[in-house]
């Protein structure tokens, strides 16, 4: 039998290689161009020799046939073959090892620019430029964020996966830069199948039906605005609700009834958002609803010159949990006292006893001031993933309100507390930067009484001006 040189292997997968190429170009083209269903991909095509077939392709026509026969043929398998996939993207789609080590040794040679960018390039996953290219394909960068969907369904079990969905969220970030979105407000005249898609994404309090939907939209002292990015012009990436009221709300159902009483544009001095909820779960820490806030206070203001206050009516999605770990636990910070006087909470309709609710308000408050000043994560940051985000953007804490929501999800995810965090312009900068270099989490006078005695100190003090 004759031996095999390595040359010949080379020729022989270079050449299966090429015919791979020009076999998927020839009918990436003609699915294209047809649309036939009896012309969809096959389950057993290989979905890593797609992908080194597309990346090994330069003529852009035939590279955007590729790309679609390979999001097609993706979007098609199995979930253990997508798995499958995934992880090939993070063991064979890294950098080029070769081209690195030889950037490596010329920047030892050569400090220049020259060189360093050439590491910088060289230094680059292939994957990157994998889904660069996926994403030219007809509705590429949706298929690709459903991609990184399905990675993070992943990513708990396959630590593998941690560097593909670290490339996920570095292009995401450029694709999803806040000059790619576009604001627009979203009124009961908006089209059915984008109030359909707010219905769908509402993530804070559920839109129960198309009453709840108009009453949320319609009148005079409600607003909703939504940013929109050109490849996903059919559904919002993030939107917010907004009420008009004349005072700071402490509670959600006041807000949300249908027989509440209209406020006068005239007589609106508040805009409370009562409600921030992103679409889509694989856009998932791509930052945009800071932007969001900002440019809506501007547009508010523009229309209506008499508003004073922007604030919000937030969820404590995490407190009810927390808490429970706590009592459950010696030794808390909190205090024996407190926590064995909460077992009033383990009654059942604790929350519609008027006596339980006295007996509870103050302890519950205390809990949830040490909960927001005093309770960190291994970053040195609130757990509390809400006040993560308005702190972060500059806001203060302003109030904590006992019961502020009493539906079913609201007693069951923070035994009904919500809270308001304001945004007032003069100290958003000073917050944030406070926040953000020494972790100090600007709170009103209120709410830091609220912390027993013996756990308040000076480090918690914000000046309020």
């Amino acid at each position: 039998m004759k031996r095999l040189e390595s040359s010949d292997i080379s020729d022989r997968s270079s050449s299966y290689l090429g015919s791979l190429i020009d076999s998927l170009t020839r009918r990436s083209r003609l699915l294209w161009r047809r649309g036939a269903p009896e012309a969809q991909p096959q389950q057993d095509e290989d979905l890593v020799n797609m992908a080194e077939a597309l990346l090994s392709r330069r003529g852009e026509a035939s590279g955007v046939a590729l790309a679609q026969h390979l999001l097609s043929a993706y979007a098609s398998a199995s979930r253990d073959r997508q798995l499958d996939f995934l992880l090939a993207l993070a063991e064979h789609f890294g950098p080029d090892t070769r081209q690195l080590d030889l950037a490596l040794e010329a920047l030892q040679r050569d400090r220049s620019p020259a060189t360093m960018t050439a590491l910088h390039g060289a230094s680059e996953p292939r994957r990157q430029q994998l889904f660069r290219r996926l994403n030219l394909a007809p509705g590429g960068t949706r298929a690709l964020i459903k991609m990184r969907e399905d990675l993070l369904s992943h990513l708990r079990d396959h630590d593998a996966l941690q560097c593909v969905d670290t490339d996920f969220t570095h292009l995401f970030a450029s694709w999803f830069n806040r000059g790619f979105l576009i604001l627009r407000p979203i009124d009961w005249s908006s089209p059915a199948f984008i109030l359909e898609k707010i219905i769908q994404y509402e993530a804070v309090h559920e839109i129960r039906d198309w009453d709840d939907l108009r009453n949320r939209l319609q009148p005079r002292d409600r607003r909703c605005y939504a940013f929109f990015h050109p490849q996903l012009p059919d559904e919002p990436v993030i939107f917010v609700e907004v009420a008009l009221t004349k005072e700071i709300p402490g509670k959600i159902q006041p807000l949300l009834d249908l027989e509440r009483e209209i406020v006068s544009e005239a007589d609106a001095t508040t805009a409370v958002f009562y409600s921030i909820s992103n679409t889509q779960n694989g856009l998932r820490g791509v930052s945009f609803g800071n932007f969001l806030i900002k440019q809506v206070v501007e547009n508010l203001k523009a229309e209506f010159p008499g508003l004073q206050t922007f604030v919000t009516l937030s969820p404590v999605p995490g407190f009810s949990a927390w808490l429970a770990k706590e009592r459950a636990q010696s030794g808390s910070a909190l205090g024996e006292e407190i926590l064995s006087r909460l077992t009033v909470l383990d009654r059942q309709g604790w929350a519609e006893d008027e006596q339980s609710v006295d007996e509870t308000r103050h302890l519950l408050e205390q809990a949830a001031a040490y909960y927001f000043l005093r309770a960190k994560n291994s970053k040195g940051r609130p757990i509390d993933p809400v006040a993560q985000f308005h702190l972060g953007n500059g806001a203060r804490l302003e109030a904590i309100n006992m019961l502020g929501d009493r539906s079913d999800k609201g007693l069951r995810q923070s035994h009904g507390m919500m809270v308001n965090y304001l945004y007032k312009p003069d100290d958003i900068e000073a917050n944030h930067e406070a926040f953000a270099e020494k972790g100090v989490v600007a709170a009103s006078s209120a709410v830091r009484k609220l912390l027993p005695a013996n756990l308040q100190s000076r480090d918690l003090v914000v000046s309020e001006t």
